[in-house]
């Protein structure tokens, strides 16, 4: 049997204002840019400066120009640079739901993403091991020290994990996805790890800044440089493009 078609009333004014929004959304005449929410400071942590929403260089820039790279320059990168990439990689887009910038399978977020500051890598900030916390945009420190030279041992001595003066390191906790999906949760996880991976990668290419995926290293010798009982899945060295 056929139904009659539902109706709705709505005021003149409301319709009026739709109507003329999604207009202007057609013909890109209003911008809609999400703002993340304030953070709370929290003690014992570093707060970053808040990531940029609007850049100079295109999504579709940014995909043609990406490439892999090794060398760097002697140079360190800013707090705003890495606040960039951190919040590029796990940080929160959406406050009040919690969502971050790269998909998760039901939202169980199972990575962790950790930098390894060199000696004089990162202006401001001592060398060291840092835990991202995307709830806050804020950095706990793990370990002082530099520590490029043990994990670059721990990655079959590739040198640009040495030099970099960066490395993030992605970590997984595979039981948050697991105790929803099962074993089909460890796909999902390697997914969001590939989802996460990508999105440094294309904000490095619109700062200009080079890095590499490296995935050969000795997981448990790169958990103990990182002091967790975590998956270790990728790192990241990055830095200024050298010679």
């Amino acid at each position: 049997m056929a139904h009659p078609p539902l109706r709705y009333s709505i005021p003149l004014t409301l319709a009026l204002v739709i109507l003329t929004t999604g207009a202007l959304l057609l013909t890109g005449a209003v911008r809609v840019v999400r703002v993340p929410g304030p953070v709370a400071a929290v003690e014992g942590t570093i707060q970053l400066p808040a990531p940029r929403l609007e850049g100079e260089v295109s999504v579709e820039e940014a995909i043609a120009s990406r490439r892999s790279i090794r060398s760097y320059a002697n140079s360190p990168l800013t707090l705003q640079e890495l606040s960039q990439l951190l919040w590029a990689a796990q940080g929160i887009t959406d406050p009040a739901r919690g969502f971050r910038s790269a998909p998760s399978a039901g939202a169980t977020y199972p990575l962790t993403v950790f930098a390894a500051v060199s000696e004089g890598g990162v202006l401001g900030l001592e060398p060291g091991i840092y835990e991202y916390l995307p709830e806050h945009h804020a950095l706990r420190l793990v370990r002082r020290g530099d520590f490029s030279q043990e994990l670059a041992e721990a990655a079959l001595g590739q040198a640009w994990v040495r030099e970099a003066p960066v490395c993030l390191v992605i970590a997984a906790d595979y039981s948050r996805t697991t105790r929803v999906y099962g074993e089909r949760g460890v796909r999902y996880v390697h997914m969001e790890a590939g989802h996460v991976g990508e999105n440094i990668y294309l904000q490095a290419t619109a700062m200009d800044l080079g890095m590499v995926a490296v995935g050969a290293f000795h997981d448990g010798d790169v958990a103990e440089i990182l002091r967790v009982e975590l998956s270790p899945l990728y790192i990241f060295p990055v830095g200024r493009v050298g010679p």
